[in-house]
C-alpha cells in the first residue's frame, strides 16, 4: 500500500507518496505561488484556486513518477495553513480571496469580541483561549462588517485544509484539530461555543460544516478525479487537519516529552498532551490535534522573516549568512533585535515593529546584525517554550523542522537557547509525511484493520542524528540573561506604546 500527503501551505503546495511498509517517500512534488499583491497593510490574502491548481499538478506528478504503484494508492491526507477564511456560496464557488492566518487586518473585531465577552480571561473560560487576530472567528466577523454583501451570499465556511479535502470529496466538514484554531470551538469539550457564535451571528452556524473526530474520514476521492488521475480505485480521504496537528505526526511528535518547533516564515513551537493544556494568560494557544488529543502551541509571525531580509541586506547568498553568524559572538556583542517586522502573535503585537537596540560605532557590524536577527526571532520561541514548562509540559527533546533548521549555527543556537538537545528530521516534509501517516492510519481505521499510529511513524519518521546540537552552558546562561532583557524590552515598549 502507498499513501499521499499533501501540504497546503502559504508559499507553496507540496504533495509526496509513502509506502506503507517500509516509511520511504517514493515521490514527491511542489509548486509555489504569491499571495495577492498591493494589499493594504495588514492585509493577507490568497487565492484558493492556486491552491487547487497546484495540489491537482503536484498530485498527478507524484502518480507518474511511481508508474504502476499507483494502483496501491489507498489513503489521501491534507494539510493546510491554519486559521484562513473560505467562503462559498451556495452554488460552492468562492467568493472572495481567502483571509490567511498572518493577516492583522482584524485586530479590532478581535478586541470587540473580547470585550463583549468580558476580556480575556473569560473568553479563555468559554473557548480555553482568547481571540486573536490571526484566528478565524474576527476574520468572519470582519467580512460581515466590511463586506456586507459578501456576506450576505456566504452558504459555507471552510479552512484551507477542509477546502481542499471539498475539492478532493465534494464533501464539507471540520475535524477537532484545525476547528480549535477557528476561535469558535470549546477545545475541552470539542463542541461549536454557541455564545460567540452568536455573537458574530446568530446564522452562522448554518453556514459551518459539520464538526467532528480527526480519526475519521472526509469521504472517497471523487470519481471525476480518480480518472483524471488514472486510478484504478477512489481512495480513502482522512479528516487531514492544520499544517502543525499534521507536523506534529509527520515528526513524532506524538508522546510526551518530543517537542516540534518550526523555523520557518513564521516560528510555531507545539507540544503532545493527553488532556487540554489552557493557558490562563492566553499565550499557549490550546488546540487539539489531529488524533484527538491535544496540541499546546505558540506560534511567532517573525522567524526566517528577519534572517531573510538582513541577509539580502548584506547580499549575502545562505551559506556565507550562516558562515557570518556562526563567527559572531553569542548575544551579538550586546545588541538586541525584536523581529516583529510583521506584527507579532506572541506576543500580542499585531501592529508591532522591528528593534534593533543597543547599538554603538563598536558593535555595529554586519556580522552582530546578522547573529542579533538570528537569536531575536529564537528567543520568541524560547518565551513559548518557558510558558509550556510553566503549565506543567517538561520537554526532553526539540525535534526542529522549517528552512532555518538546515542552519548548523541554528541549530546551535536553538540548543543553547532552550538549553535541549535539538536535531532535524531525515527528511524536511514534517507536514506532507504527516498528512500521508494520517490518511493511513485513518484508512486502517475506517476498514475496521489492526492500525497502530505510532507504528506508521517509527517506519516513517527518522531522525538525522548528523544534525543533533547539544546545549553549551556557559552560552545557554549567556542566552537566559539575553532573554530577560529581551522581554523586558518588549514589555517596556509595548506599554509605552511603541511597539
Amino acid at each position: 500500500m502507498v499513501y499521499i500527503g499533501i501540504d497546503s501551505g502559504t508559499q507553496s503546495t507540496k504533495s509526496i507518496v509513502v509506502d506503507a511498509e517500509s516509511g520511504e517517500m517514493l515521490a514527491s512534488a511542489q509548486r509555489k505561488y504569491d499571495l495577492i499583491p498591493n494589499l493594504p497593510p495588514g492585509n493577507m490574502e490568497q487565492d484558493p484556486q492556486e491552491w487547487i491548481d497546484a495540489t491537482d499538478a503536484t498530485v498527478q506528478e507524484c502518480i507518474q513518477k511511481i508508474g504502476k504503484r499507483a494502483d496501491e494508492i489507498e489513503a489521501v491526507g491534507v494539510s493546510g495553513q491554519q486559521h484562513g477564511l473560505v467562503v462559498l456560496n451556495a452554488s460552492n464557488e468562492v467568493i472572495r480571496a481567502a483571509k490567511l492566518w498572518c493577516d492583522t487586518s482584524t485586530a479590532e473585531q478581535c478586541q470587540e469580541i473580547i470585550d463583549e465577552f468580558g476580556g480575556d480571561a473569560s473568553l479563555i473560560k468559554l473557548l480555553g483561549n482568547t481571540m486573536l487576530p490571526g484566528w478565524t472567528a474576527p476574520k468572519i466577523l470582519w467580512l460581515k462588517q466590511r463586506e456586507p454583501e459578501n456576506y450576505e451570499s456566504v452558504s459555507s465556511i471552510l479552512l484551507p485544509h477542509d477546502y481542499i479535502n471539498f475539492w478532493l470529496t465534494g464533501e464539507k466538514r471540520m475535524e477537532y484539530g484545525d476547528a480549535s484554531g477557528t476561535g469558535l470551538m470549546d477545545v475541552r469539550t470539542r463542541r461549536w461555543c454557541e455564545p460567540v457564535i452568536e455573537f458574530i451571528d446568530p446564522k452562522l452556524e448554518e453556514k459551518l460544516p459539520s464538526l467532528g473526530s480527526s480519526r475519521q474520514a472526509v469521504g472517497l476521492l471523487r470519481e471525476n478525479l480518480r480518472q483524471k488521475w488514472g486510478l484504478k480505485k477512489s481512495p480513502v480521504v482522512s479528516a487531514g487537519g492544520g499544517d502543525n496537528m499534521m507536523g506534529a505526526i509527520g515528526t513524532g511528535n506524538i508522546k510526551p516529552g518530543v517537542v516540534t518547533a518550526s523555523l520557518g516564515t513564521s516560528g510555531t513551537i507545539y507540544a503532545f498532551s493527553a488532556s487540554p493544556v489552557i493557558d490562563a494568560q492566553g499565550e499557549v494557544a490550546a488546540f487539539c490535534d489531529s488524533t484527538d488529543n491535544w496540541l499546546p502551541l505558540v506560534c511567532t509571525m517573525n522567524v526566517t522573516v528577519a534572517t531573510e531580509h538582513v541577509r539580502q541586506l548584506f547580499g549575502w547568498d545562505i551559506p556565507k549568512f550562516n558562515e557570518t553568524v556562526a563567527a559572531a559572538p553569542v548575544g551579538s556583542d550586546g545588541i538586541i533585535f525584536l523581529p516583529y517586522l510583521n506584527g507579532e502573535r506572541t506576543p500580542n503585537l499585531p501592529s508591532g515593529t522591528g528593534v534593533f537596540h543597543g547599538l554603538t560605532t563598536t558593535n555595529f557590524t554586519p556580522a552582530n546584525l546578522a547573529r542579533a536577527a538570528m537569536e531575536g526571532a529564537t528567543l520568541g520561541l524560547v518565551y513559548g517554550l518557558n510558558r509550556f514548562r510553566t503549565l506543567g509540559i517538561k520537554p526532553a527533546e526539540i525535534r526542529l523542522t522549517g528552512g532555518g533548521s538546515q542552519s548548523a549555527a541554528w541549530r546551535q543556537v536553538c540548543a543553547d537557547a532552550f538549553r535541549l538537545p535539538v536535531v532535524c528530521l531525515a527528511t524536511a516534509e514534517g507536514a506532507a509525511l504527516g498528512a500521508a501517516l494520517h490518511g493511513g492510519w485513518v484508512h486502517s481505521l475506517v476498514n475496521n484493520k489492526s492500525s497502530n499510529l505510532p507504528d506508521l511513524v517509527a517506519r516513517a519518521v527518522k531522525i538525522d542524528e548528523k544534525s543533533r546540537a547539544l546545549p553549551n552552558k556557559e552560552n545557554a546562561d549567556k542566552y537566559e540573561e539575553l532573554f530577560g532583557r529581551f522581554n523586558g524590552l518588549t514589555q517596556r515598549l509595548a506599554s509605552g506604546g511603541y511597539l
